[in-house]
């Protein structure tokens, strides 16, 4: 719906060409915006409904009461099954810190939802085989645990915003919602997105916005001719960085991840900046910012970073 919305917007009522850059930006624009907003306003609606019957209280004792392992575990696998973009899956993120969720634990969704889904598992499968398809299924699962723990290790919580713990207000605000029927409840949750959306609606216009200026003026041909070089220790690491200012899904980049590999681009490289790519982006990052501090995302980034890099050697040391 939002993809033919974004057609129609951008070849119909602008009479934009489709084969232009411009007419490829304004579509993503448009499409995205309406999709981010789409999820931003459920899922902060439904996150405060559950607030509203559930004490966040209740909830965070619930996952803390498990072992590390099985929660984070949890939380990957939710990742996996929920096929969002990296900025769709900065909603849902935003929910499980309003809701007390670990942050080590919540980091773990974050890296997981956009990297690993079914559609891309089944196009990876048909393009690229199944042994392939495994194998990026396991280093995603891989970076998401381990970079989950590196993550927690820093002590991420000291950088949330402060607006994020005002516990005591909000903790007043439930016990009232949770006193009364369904129409405080829904009163609570339409509240939390009212408040939520307006300190963070600029910043999904700019994230968006760049997203889809690079993903209708960079060109793929650019791309596959600076990393094809297999013997040079530099092209995995460009690789990612070329992949960080990139914008979409693993699902739709992996028809340009095929055209690469099939102008000789190494496997290694290639999965690096579909991970990149997928997980890692600049308008996820601006979203980001509104719920965690610059410190909290250069660790995030850096760590990221530099698991998508060893995932890359791994894979171009396997297959050459």
């Amino acid at each position: 719906m939002f993809e033919q919305i974004g057609n129609w917007v951008a070849f119909e009522l602008l009479s934009l060409s489709i084969e232009s850059q411009l007419g490829a930006a304004v579509q993503f624009f448009v499409m995205d915006t309406l999709k981010i907003f789409f999820l931003l306003v459920v899922i902060i609606y439904l996150m405060g409904l559950l607030r509203a019957f559930v004490s966040t209280e209740r909830v965070r004792q619930l996952v803390a009461g498990r072992p590390k392992w099985q929660a984070r575990s949890l939380a990957i696998t939710l990742g996996s099954v929920t096929p969002f973009c990296s900025c769709s899956s900065v909603p849902l993120f935003i929910g499980f810190v309003e809701a007390r969720i670990p942050l080590g634990i919540t980091f773990a969704f974050l890296i997981a939802s956009p990297m690993i889904n079914e559609v891309a598992v089944v196009l990876l499968i048909t393009i690229l085989g199944w042994e392939v398809a495994l194998l990026y299924v396991l280093a995603g699962i891989t970076v998401a645990y381990i970079g989950s723990m590196v993550m927690e290790w820093f002590k991420p919580e000291r950088w949330v915003e402060s607006y994020v713990w005002d516990i005591k207000m909000r903790q007043q605000q439930e016990q009232q919602a949770q006193s009364g029927g369904f129409a405080k409840r829904h009163d609570f949750a339409w509240n939390e997105v009212k408040v939520i959306v307006k300190r963070i609606w600029h910043w999904i216009f700019i994230g968006i916005a760049l997203g889809a200026a690079f993903h209708g003026y960079v060109p793929e041909a650019w791309v596959t001719k600076y990393l094809s070089d297999a013997a040079s220790w530099w092209s995995v690491p460009s690789a990612v960085l070329v992949g960080v200012p990139l914008y979409s899904n693993a699902t739709g980049v992996i028809p340009f991840i095929e055209a690469m590999l099939g102008k000789g681009v190494p496997l290694g490289t290639s999965l690096a900046l579909m991970m990149s790519i997928a997980a890692l982006s600049l308008p996820e990052l601006l979203i980001l910012r509104k719920v965690i501090r610059w410190p909290a995302l250069v660790v995030f980034v850096g760590v990221l970073v530099v698991a998508f890099i060893l995932v890359g050697y791994l894979f171009n040391f396997l297959y050459a």
